[in-house]
């Protein structure tokens, strides 16, 4: 087989001789005339050169000599499917932001598109300013390629090594929800963002596309998404472009955008197409902002949008072996591989595909871009690659916060009263709102819960953000509002990350069980920060905060389902420099811990607390305190002042720190000669080794709390194998955890832990089972709580509610 018929046949300009006449015909007319025209097509050649390069070449960067097997990578990793027409798609953008002097940032949704947009922040001069040893000319285009999907390197995805992104390359589903983040509040924000049709597949994307209807016209930016329709992913094709043209437009004209299509594979007819395309949708967008921002009109509009359909691979190689590749599957990673054991003409097919580009047409004797070529980028922070919203940091504002001390619940002394601990943080939360509102700087998103959550509080100063209909005693709903609520965390949490990305400020509130939904997300943004840190030009951004309750605990009418503590686990499961998990056991201490976590930067704080009336254990002074320190003895509840303790009752969250006490009371009641320490623990990371976190404790201070040797009977929140695993290191082996191990029903908040075994009788016996000096006395205390248990479970299954005893218990009552 002929190397000709195994590549795309290319005349001096790189463009078909039929085209070229065609451009010149009055019956072929563009937006580009004929020198517009070539340029922008050798941009392209450019960029689609670079990316060969980067998946195949690690030396003979401008093909100076004949290729041989030596400059080939001896391992050849990366996708070429997506590549060509994202670097078409840069190409154009670069020349709409020129001519309209757009403030525009790129999102690359299709997974491993690195090769183009790294590509094409080299050839617009971002590249080589970041990474000054990737330089313009010979030299540094051989680093590029070389360090692509190679050891030490850089991956095939965009990542946060990439200049200009703010998107995980293989977060396939994600792109339109961390645009729209991104345009939140930021009016003068073009986000560009390429979909995959691989990628449309996905749950998130599909929903995504709603996310117009939460896009204010006067006080946001605007996002563009241009669907790459190029038909095919590792294997299969792709649904949407499978089905006909009129369903697909109907599709998206039903989620309410305006699709403008851009189809074809003549090079100049879909140059002038596209070139045509923007420059409408540029229009259309000026106009409807125009129409907003000056005109008042308040309707919603239908955003634009573009569906591209071009080749699978397009330019690259249509036959290997026989089988067509450009258009097909075949073209989604290395179309072709060679290497000393595949045919020798593989290497010539290399060579043959990436002379077709015309190197020496593009890149001087020095290897830079020609100047003609490099002046189509934009300049300065126009370009995609530089522009500040894609580095957040640079424009972080902290937030003006109230003091959380005003907020306090007045603690006489421990459950002297109650509260909801997540209902007294709703007014901080508002004024932290009501502080950051010109400009805004901090927003709630969540899945349909503020109030459920009993945030309602935050009403009183913002309204819901909505852009569809309303109809009579809908509540809260606004064109403009501080919180966001669609009923997908995938929705949510995108949204927050494309705004913290950005440089902003936010919470996300949400149920605890359904916060699973996000494992994914949570681990690429955690992922992300931790790449970050290690680029010292990346600047720090604001920590991703949620705040979980409708906890485990206490889902009385719910039951089962909404009863899982498990993304605990997930958090603690990555690097403890990224991520702090808090369990506040009140109202004061959650208030502390969310003035902490708004304030921070570059972490992901998990906070869960409860958002039923609950006792409140502690004055704001002495919940600062503790806050600050994370663990400690709560010395009011403890009686091991004047020795040794003869065992420690450890609590870590509000239920777990209830029933700890209760059982602490039980225990001094009856067995008064007990010496008893309670711990309490906020910041869960607390408990892990020194070596192993910058929060953690080293043995001395471990020691110190919990004894060297004495029994800890540890009431857990989550699932007790976590607090193991984290203590696992720990000289003191005699630790008991109780906490949730998948027992749950429709039932009482008591009955709860009496199922998980995590209840005050099941504490109590637990101790005297592990304290032989008890006696006789413990063991008719066992046999009194046993009772007590009989009669608990009676009792509900006739009152439906839980004793008296139990629902009024205070510290105090029988200690």
């Amino acid at each position: 087989m002929s190397t000709a018929k195994a590549t795309t046949s290319l005349n001096d300009s790189g463009l078909k001789p039929s085209t070229i006449l065609a451009s010149q015909s009055p019956d072929k007319t563009g937006p580009l005339d004929p020198e517009q025209l070539r340029k922008i097509h050798a941009y392209w050649r450019a960029a689609n050169y670079l990316s060969v390069g980067q998946i195949y070449l690690c030396e003979n960067p401008l093909l100076r000599e004949p290729l041989k097997l030596e400059h080939v990578k001896q391992l050849l990793l990366g996708h070429w499917g997506t590549t060509p027409g994202q670097n078409f798609i840069y190409a154009h953008l670069n020349r709409v932001i020129k001519e309209h002097d757009l403030n525009m940032i790129y999102i690359s949704g299709p997974g491993h598109g690195a090769p183009a947009v790294v590509g094409n922040v080299y050839l617009e001069g971002t590249y080589s300013e970041v990474y000054p040893n990737i330089s313009e000319d010979e030299a540094g285009l051989k680093k590029l390629f070389k360090q692509f999907s190679f050891p030490g390197g850089i991956s095939s995805h965009v990542s946060p090594q990439t200049p200009g992104s703010i998107h995980e390359g293989g977060e396939l589903g994600y792109s339109i929800s961390h645009a729209f983040g991104a345009a939140f509040d930021n009016p003068d924000l073009v986000v560009a963002c390429v979909v995959g049709d691989g990628e449309a597949e996905t749950g998130p994307l599909a929903t995504a596309w709603h996310s117009n209807k939460f896009l204010d016209p006067i006080t946001d930016g605007v996002v563009l998404p241009i669907l790459n329709l190029n038909g095919f992913k590792i294997s299969n094709p792709t649904v949407l472009a499978r089905i006909t043209h009129e369903e697909l437009e109907h599709l998206f004209l039903g989620y309410g955008w305006t699709p403008y299509f851009v189809e074809g594979e003549d090079p100049e007819t879909m140059h002038q197409i596209m070139a045509a395309t923007l420059d409408k949708v540029v229009e259309q967008i000026q106009k409807i902002q125009h129409d907003a921002r000056i005109q008042g009109n308040a309707t919603r509009p239908r955003w634009p949008m573009i569906v591209l359909r071009s080749l699978k691979g397009w330019t690259g190689p249509k036959v290997i072996d026989g089988l067509p590749v450009e258009g097909t599957f075949r073209a989604h990673q290395v179309p072709l591989s060679v290497s000393s054991s595949t045919p020798p003409d593989h290497l010539e097919q290399l060579e043959s595909w990436m002379r077709s580009y015309k190197p020496e047409e593009l890149f001087d004797e020095r290897g830079r871009l020609l100047p003609e070529l490099a002046a189509l980028a934009p300049e300065g922070d126009r370009r995609m690659g530089a522009n500040p919203h894609a580095n957040g940091g640079k424009l972080l504002r902290r937030l003006h916060m109230p003091d959380f001390r005003d907020y306090a619940v007045n603690v006489p002394a421990p459950t002297a009263v109650e509260a909801g601990n997540v209902h007294v943080l709703g007014p901080f939360l508002r004024d932290v709102i009501k502080l950051n509102e010109n400009p805004r700087n901090f927003r709630i998103f969540g899945p349909d819960e503020t109030i459920s959550n009993r945030l309602e509080a935050v009403f009183e100063v913002t309204n819901r953000q909505w852009d569809a209909a309303t109809v009579a005693n809908d509540e809260f709903l606004a064109p403009c509002g501080d919180v966001i609520e669609m009923l997908s965390e995938h929705q949510c949490e995108g949204w927050l990350e494309g705004y913290l990305l950005t440089g902003r400020h936010g919470l996300f509130n949400s149920y605890e069980a359904f916060i699973r939904i996000v494992d994914s997300m949570f681990t690429q943004h955690a992922k992300w920060l931790k790449m970050s840190l290690e680029l010292p030009w990346r600047r720090k951004i604001a920590s991703l905060n949620y705040l979980l309750t409708s906890h485990v605990w206490r889902q009385d009418h719910n039951g089962f389902t909404h009863q899982d503590p498990g993304f605990i686990d997930h958090v603690i499961n990555k690097k403890s420099e990224m991520v702090r998990v808090y369990l506040p056991p009140d109202a004061n201490c959650l208030l502390s811990t969310m003035d902490h976590c708004l304030r921070s930067l570059n972490y992901i704080n998990l906070v869960v607390c409860g958002k039923h009336d609950a006792p409140q254990w502690l004055t704001m002074d002495a919940a600062v305190e503790h806050c600050t320190e994370g663990i400690g003895i709560w010395q009011w509840a403890s009686n091991d002042q004047d020795g040794e303790p003869d065992v420690v009752m450890a609590c870590a969250g509000d239920v777990p720190t209830l029933e700890t006490l209760a059982a602490v009371s039980i225990l001094r009641e009856h067995l008064p000669e007990l010496k008893i320490r309670v711990v309490n623990v906020v910041d869960l990371m607390r408990l892990e080794p020194d070596t192993e976190g910058p929060h953690g404790m080293s043995d001395v201070e471990y020691d110190s709390l919990f004894t060297k040797d004495k029994h800890i009977i540890f009431a857990f929140h989550g699932y007790p194998w976590l607090v193991h695993r984290l203590t696992y290191r720990r000289a003191n082996r005699n630790l008991h955890v109780r906490g949730y191990k998948e027992e749950g029903t429709i039932t009482t908040a008591f009955d709860m832990t009496v199922m998980n075994d995590m209840d005050r009788f099941h504490l109590v016996i637990d101790t005297v089972d592990r304290l032989p000096q008890t006696g006789s006395k413990g063991a008719y205390l066992k046999q009194q709580l046993a009772d007590k248990l009989v009669e608990h479970r009676r009792y509900i299954k006739e009152h439906g509610v839980d004793m008296p005893e139990i629902r009024e218990w205070k510290w105090g009552d029988s200690k």
